[in-house]
């Protein structure tokens, strides 16, 4: 049996926690009775499309599915409490899965389809989980026999959603069908007593020390932030929301995302990738009010909308941008191009949530990435003595609140890094805040590579890289790039009378079995790595290097 959750995570203090109920934060409820009552409301209105399957869901039949699958995954001899890793790219089943766990008390861990053995191994590990939710192939990538691969011992059972299900899989477009007997696996799902301090979903972190740690993010909190960002974004029973990035993502799933428009009673629309031509077609096709972007997405949009013209998405009223540091010069152009509102987020899935306003004047629009979205949202800009300063001023972002975590899940040495003493999270970022209250984002403190919205642990690459034998030394850096931001570039001293080329590394990576957004994509050979006056190995001196050589060419 896996260990309780509840035994590895870390709550909020006894007092914040009576004071964001009495707030009305917390309202005791969880995503999945919302959910239902949703549904109750309003049955017939459309709640799902999967233009790709050919499939649409009316909120009552989006209801009834999930009570279904989650009915199906109790007869799998699977248990509230459980963890399953889901690994699907954007479409119906993974919103029909991931509601079927809200109902049923089993914790979705939200992994990505890039992710390969690596982070799956240490995902299933780390959370205990028994089973895993894959496509059978993506991309002439065989997810179905890794996931089997994965299994240690205990039960373990892959739920596959493709035409090719391999003996010992369970073909989850059955489980996630439809029901034979709403009314019985409805009253079955009703009986299941979820508390709403308990842990809904497992976020992963785009953490700088190797794989990424996981983020518990209980009914509570996660509710206040589907909620609250849809007030934000101005999502109601009439928006019709467009998921393009990967769903399991913090940005897509509640910031307001998914479930932020499903609990407003508002349409889903999937879509593998956010390719603009196919983008483009299913906003005009479906009427699409909402989406949310990353910011090398939204240069591709504009390059697109500029030659091709922007009928297609005359419907589209917000545009959301975040995941990474938005120019300037794009923002400014997303009104006039694409005729939507730009609405900058600047968050984390580790908690705290920044939002421009949608009736902000262009200027903070385009130039800043937003302010807290909730009064309680505590934000503090400190400098490296841990002194606040004035506003104006870049410091490191600290910040507490009602759907920020005070730790990560069974990562007590990660905790004593990320956590001050008093429950602050040290995010990692480096901000200005304006007179009025919003911040504008400087860069990282933290060795983390940010290549367009992917967040890599530099550490983790050169744990891998390590293993080469060639290699003496190595030093992993962000290097600029002007449609990702960033991307990873590899300092490399090899061993005396060795060589080594880009093309090897890379190949030894995917031998490892890493995702490929990680991947470095320039080498730089040199005698020694610069340093700084204590020896340590000079990341600011490499990537300034890094960006001067790119300059010369």
């Amino acid at each position: 049996m896996p260990t309780p959750i509840s035994e590895n995570t870390v709550a909020w203090p006894d007092s914040d926690a009576r004071r964001y109920v009495a707030a009305g934060y917390w309202a005791g409820d969880t995503l999945g009775s919302l959910l239902r009552d949703v549904a109750d409301h309003q049955p017939d209105a459309p709640a799902l499309v999967d233009p790709v399957a050919g499939l649409r869901l009316s909120h009552r039949e989006l209801a009834n599915r999930a009570d279904s699958a989650a009915a199906r995954l109790f007869d799998l001899g699977m248990c509230q409490g459980d963890r399953i890793v889901v690994q699907l790219g954007n479409g119906w089943e993974f919103v029909v899965l991931t509601l079927a766990c809200l109902r049923a008390g089993i914790v979705p861990v939200m992994a990505l389809p890039a992710h390969r053995r690596i982070e799956l191994s240490y995902l299933t590990r780390h959370a205990e989980a028994t089973a895993i939710a894959v496509p059978d192939r993506m991309r002439d990538f065989d997810h179905q026999q890794l996931a089997h691969d994965l299994r240690t011992v205990g039960p373990w059972h892959v739920l596959v959603a493709g035409d090719e299900i391999s003996p010992g899989s369970v073909d989850l477009r059955t489980i996630c069908g439809p029901s034979t007997n709403p009314a019985a696996d409805r009253a079955r799902l009703d009986a299941v007593r979820i508390n709403s301090c308990d842990v809904a979903v497992f976020l992963l972190s785009g953490g700088t020390t190797g794989l990424p740690k996981l983020i518990a993010r209980t009914h509570d909190d996660y509710v206040y932030n589907a909620r609250r960002s849809s007030e934000m974004a101005g999502v109601d029973a009439d928006t019709v929301y467009l998921v393009s990035l990967p769903a399991g993502h913090n940005f897509p799933l509640a910031c307001p995302g998914i479930l932020g428009t499903l609990l407003a009673g508002g349409r889903v629309v999937t879509l593998p990738s956010p390719e603009p031509a196919k983008a483009f077609a299913t906003i005009a096709a479906e009427g699409v009010t909402h989406t949310a972007v990353v910011p090398a997405v939204a240069g591709r949009w504009l390059d697109h909308a500029a030659e091709h013209g922007s009928a297609d998405v005359a419907t589209l009223r917000v545009l959301q941008v975040g995941g990474a540091r938005l120019a300037n010069e794009l923002a400014r152009r997303v009104k006039p191009v694409l005729g939507s509102t730009l609405q900058q987020v600047f968050g984390m899935a580790e908690g705290l949530l920044n939002f421009t306003r949608l009736d902000d004047t262009d200027d903070v629009i385009c130039t800043t990435q937003g302010r807290p979205m909730c009064l309680d949202d505590e934000v503090r800009l400190i400098d490296e003595l841990g002194n606040d300063v004035p506003d104006g001023q870049p410091g490191s972002l600290l910040t507490r609140g009602p759907y920020t975590p005070r730790g990560y899940y069974k990562a007590a040495e990660q905790n004593a890094r990320a956590f001050t003493t008093d429950g602050w999270y040290r995010s990692g970022d480096i901000c200005r805040r304006t007179p009025d209250g919003n911040l504008i984002v400087e860069g990282r403190d933290k060795d983390m590579i940010n290549r367009g919205g992917e967040k890599i642990s530099a550490e983790e690459v050169e744990n891998l890289v390590y293993q080469l034998p060639a290699v003496a030394q190595v030093a992993a850096v962000a290097m600029p790039d002007p449609v990702l931001g960033e991307r990873v570039c590899l300092y490399v001293v090899p061993r005396p009378g060795t060589a080594i080329t880009l093309e090897e590394i890379r190949s030894a990576m995917e031998l490892l079995g890493v995702a490929r957004f990680k991947l470095p994509e320039r080498l730089v050979i040199v005698d020694a790595l610069l340093t700084t006056k204590v020896g340590k190995i000079d990341k600011k001196a490499l990537r300034a290097d890094i960006a001067e050589r790119m300059a010369l060419t």
